[in-house]
């Protein structure tokens, strides 16, 4: 468990900072909104596109992959459902709830958990690439058409048009697809390319960290701006519906061992904190978005422990 404690210290010492320098009002409300538009511009796509050329596409070509999938739908669509039929939310709102509820911090977090508990840093590949690759491009693509409704009626026509021009116009959809592009060809680009887009890639980590805590010193308390009711059902689903549904999904296609360890232990990990970069963007879901990071990075602890206890 010493990856997990090494992997939360350092992301709750870089949320404290944030808050820390919020507090001394080096940091505001606008600075916040520059070092979440830095890291999603620029930082988050240069991070995501080291990260997938360096990984090995056939690693999501397995059954781990099916169970990946199968954890994420259970969690996202009673949110979504929920969402919807209840509550009436816009589809670009229901969107960062179904985030909140089933897309992980797979990366600065599960990264590490891989490496340092589960032992390969690739097992997080399925879910990482998954991620990056499909959900997040569908649910960016959501939110840019909320955006385009809510400052000019639009015809059907041309919000279709505008989802299917996404993917190809947002960075980190471009970097996701392209970092895809060079582990399938195996090509590697000459150092003195690939060396800038690393160290612009290491900021960006810190600046969504940095960004969510000067909005924890800033905004209102965790628990007291999102509903009690979504916050706690999001939660639910993150940690305990996803990983259970990905454990029963892997067990029915005969995963076992180390494998359904490391499926169940993945699906366990909290909401991702470029969902917090998203809703600041587009204006949506930003408190339920940080409350939701916020709950499920403490709840996150006491899940993992219980599901490597059990799986072990």
């Amino acid at each position: 468990m010493s990856g997990v404690v090494t992997g939360f210290a350092t992301i709750a010492a870089v949320i404290v900072l944030g808050y820390l320098l919020a507090s001394v009002r080096l940091l505001d409300e606008p600075a916040q909104e520059v070092l979440s538009r830095l890291a999603f511009f620029v930082a988050l796509p240069c991070l995501m596109f080291t990260v997938l050329a360096g990984t090995p596409a056939t690693d999501v070509l397995s059954r781990t992959m099916l169970a990946t999938i199968g954890g994420i739908a259970l969690a996202a669509l009673p949110y979504v459902l929920i969402a919807r039929l209840r509550w009436r939310r816009r589809s670009d709102e229901i969107v960062i709830g179904a985030m909140a509820s089933a897309y992980t911090n797979a990366g600065n977090l599960g990264l590490p958990i891989a490496a340092y508990v589960l032992g390969d840093a690739a097992l997080i590949a399925p879910m990482l690439l998954l991620h990056l690759v499909v959900l997040q491009p569908i649910a960016l693509a959501i939110l840019d058409a909320g955006r385009a409704d809510a400052t000019a009626p639009r015809s059907r026509l041309h919000t279709v048009a505008r989802i299917l021009r996404t993917p190809v116009t947002n960075p980190l959809t471009i970097a996701t697809f392209a970092g895809v592009v060079l582990s399938v060809t195996h090509w590697a680009p000459p150092p003195y390319v690939l060396a800038p887009i690393e160290l612009v890639g290491g900021m960006g980590v810190p600046a969504v960290l940095i960004a969510y805590g000067v909005s924890l010193r800033l905004g209102p308390l965790p628990g007291r701006g999102a509903p009690p009711a979504e916050l706690a059902l999001v939660a639910t689903l993150k940690l305990v519906v996803q990983p259970l549904g990905a454990y029963l999904v892997g067990r029915a296609l005969g995963l076992h061992g180390a494998a359904l360890l490391a499926l169940a232990v993945t699906a366990a990990l909290p909401s991702a904190q470029n969902i917090f970069v998203h809703a600041v963007r587009f204006a949506r879901q930003q408190v339920l978005a940080r409350d939701a990071i916020f709950i499920t990075t403490i709840g996150c602890v006491p899940a993992i422990a219980i599901i490597t206890a059990l799986l072990t």
